[in-house]
């Protein structure tokens, strides 16, 4: 039987938190790297073949049809992009025989296809998804789920009624250190989260969004007047096709393309549905690009006291200025410790004077003939790192097989459109706080602006 979750060979079982953290603590040899691994193949050679087709084929749709198509019997059939450039390199890349369109209905009318990926911008995620499913085609589509809050219940409503398997693609959820790190929360292995924070820089051109304007960029080659279609009437600008992030009309800024990742892997980790509170400043401090958006973001978040977790408050920053181009983390804080995590690795390093109420260390140490005084300062290892397996094929290449699984199986995903719009809606909150100089009030369990 095929699985969605993803499995390590550390596992939790009745010893406790203290001894998932450490299996080895109490043989004197306490490791500095435990190697994390899934013990179910995400999928065979023999499974049903999938017929996909791409709609936006610039950086990161080139990204997720590679990654897709590292699975086995996953076929791509057909190309969708406005960019004349782009269906002459995906036929390249992929194969003469692509069919290629500028009208990404076209591509949902073929009755060959069983799935599609949207990787276009922003503006554009909310009407090709509805329109995908509606036309019983399976999503995977980009993050954000949508460009505003406002969108959100639209998509969500379009799944239910199609029946089919849309996943949103923050491909973290589907990472080996979320899924430890999620073991290790459950477990309490640091105790109850207090605080969170998490971090993105950049600082290279095109991770900053400085993307490239190709010479033959222009309105012959750019079906422009579809790109503009469901917003603001412009004139042709290169910028605002090549470059869509950093304007309003099309993208959703630093906290849409990069803090929903944060906000993805957390939810995951901690069964969360998101803040109640959500607050934001920053400015554009070093691209003076005619950019609409900042460079420099601080978002502050208050999680309410729910049923899945105690109270907290996260903040997230982000920056396209220090030159540590890609640096991200997320640290989890508890009241025994802390977890910092990655989607490769999780370090979990304890507080220093905490003391071990774990009943299995406390029975090892009787066994061992140490004295009740001595057993009440029985310590497990102070910091203990996890670690993916080098053969690891990585998040992105796992998040498409979970998809392709969930597709073949009639089953489900983790990051399906509740998840996906939970893990936007602060993100866009978080601009709209911006933008507004206002805090936003956020239900997110009705998933709704208070």
């Amino acid at each position: 039987m095929k699985q969605n979750r993803r499995y390590f060979l550390k596992k939790l079982g009745a010893t406790g938190a203290a001894a998932a953290i450490s299996p080895l603590a109490f043989s004197g040899e306490i490791p500095d790297k435990n190697f994390l691994e899934r013990d179910i193949a995400i999928g065979t050679a023999n499974d049903a073949p999938i017929n996909l087709a791409l709609i936006g084929a610039g950086i990161m749709g080139t990204e997720d049809t590679n990654s897709a198509l590292r699975h086995a019997n996953v076929k791509l059939v057909a190309v969708c992009d406005l960019y004349t450039g782009r269906l002459e390199s995906a036929k390249q890349k992929w194969g003469t025989n692509l069919f290629t369109t500028k009208d990404y209905q076209e591509v949902l009318k073929r009755k060959d296809i069983d799935a599609v990926i949207i990787a276009t911008p922003d503006h554009w995620h909310k009407q090709i998804s509805i329109d995908a499913m509606n036309a019983g085609k399976h999503v995977y589509c980009e993050k954000p789920m949508v460009h505003s809050v406002k969108e959100g219940m639209d998509v969500v409503n379009a799944w239910k009624k199609s029946g089919k398997v849309m996943v949103v693609g923050s491909q973290g959820v589907s990472s080996l250190g979320n899924e430890k790190a999620k073991e290790l929360l459950a477990a309490g292995a640091i105790g109850d989260i207090v605080y969170a924070e998490g971090f993105w820089a950049r600082h290279s051109p095109e991770g900053a969004w400085q993307y490239n304007v190709p010479k033959d960029g222009n309105e012959q080659t750019v079906d422009w007047k579809k790109y503009i279609s469901n917003t603001n009437a412009r004139d042709w600008d290169p910028l605002r096709f090549f470059r869509w992030r950093n304007y309003l009309d099309y993208g959703t800024g630093m906290s849409g393309d990069l803090f929903v990742h944060l906000f993805s892997s957390l939810h995951f980790i901690t069964n969360s549905k998101g803040p109640t509170k959500v607050s934001s400043m920053g400015g554009l401090r070093y691209w003076k690009d005619g950019r609409e958006v900042p460079d420099v973001l601080l978002g502050m978040f208050d999680y309410p006291e729910t049923p899945e977790h105690p109270g907290f408050n996260l903040s997230l920053r982000c920056n396209f200025v220090d030159g540590t181009s890609g640096t991200t983390y997320l640290r989890i804080v508890g009241t025994k410790g802390s977890m910092d995590v990655k989607w490769e690795e999780v370090v979990v390093k304890l507080n220093q004077n905490a003391e071990s109420d774990d009943p299995f260390l406390i029975e090892q140490a009787k066994l061992r003939g140490a004295t009740e005084e001595s057993r009440a300062k029985i310590l497990p290892p102070r910091e203990t790192v996890y670690a993916a397996e080098r053969n690891w094929k990585g998040a992105h290449y796992d998040h498409f097989g979970n998809w392709f699984n969930a597709i073949r199986t009639n089953g489900t995903v983790a990051e399906d459109p509740i998840f996906g719009f939970r893990a936007a809606a602060p993100a866009l909150l978080c601009n709209d706080s911006y933008f507004q100089d206002k805090f936003m009030k956020w239900d997110p369990v009705n998933m709704k602006l208070i």
